[in-house]
C-alpha cells in the first residue's frame, strides 16, 4: 500500500515544519511502514545547524523515523485520532550524516503490542546505507486524553 502527503496528514497529526514523512511505500497496518523523506536545503533547521555545512539533527531523522512508524500504528481505523507519544529511545546509533539532497527511507517495524503500548524498531538509510536505527517505546493516546 502506497500513502502519499494528503493520505499520511489524516493518519498523522503533525503539519509542517514538524511532518517530516513525505510518502509511505510501503505498508502493513500495526505491522511494519516503509516511509520517505526527502531532504532539503529549505528547511529551517538547516539556517543553524550548520552555516556552510548543513547536517540534519539527529533528534530530527529519529522523528522522522517514529512518524513512519507512527503511519503504521495509527493507520487502523480504531486508532484514528489517536496520538503516538514517545516512552523512552533505545539502541540509538547514527552510523552518517543525512544532508539536503538525501532521501531518507525508513523501514520500520512493530516488535511488539500490548494494548496501546509497544516497541518500534526503526533504521534509516541513505542510498542504501544505515544512516541511523532506533528502539522506540511507544503510547497511544487520544488527543483528548493529553
Amino acid at each position: 500500500m502506497v500513502l502519499d502527503i494528503n493520505d499520511i496528514q489524516k493518519i498523522l497529526p503533525h503539519r509542517p515544519p514538524m511532518l517530516l514523512v513525505d510518502r509511505i511505500i510501503e505498508l502493513e497496518p500495526f505491522k511494519s511502514a516503509t516511509g520517505i523523506k526527502n531532504v532539503t536545503m529549505n528547511e529551517p533547521h538547516f539556517l543553524g545547524h550548520f552555516p556552510g555545512h548543513p547536517i540534519m539533527p539527529g533528534v530530527l531523522i529519529l522523528e522522522a523515523m517514529a512518524q513512519v512508524g507512527g503511519v503504521a500504528m495509527l493507520y487502523p481505523e480504531e486508532h484514528r485520532g489517536k496520538i503516538a507519544l514517545f516512552g523512552g529511545m533505545e539502541h540509538v546509533k547514527f552510523k552518517r550524516q543525512v544532508v539536503p539532497g538525501d532521501q531518507l527511507v525508513t523501514k520500520a517495524q512493530l516488535v511488539r503490542t500490548r494494548g496501546d503500548f509497544g516497541l518500534l524498531h526503526c533504521d534509516g538509510y541513505v542510498d542504501g546505507e544505515l544512516a541511523a536505527s532506533a528502539d522506540f517505546k511507544f503510547a497511544l493516546k487520544k488527543g483528548e486524553d493529553l
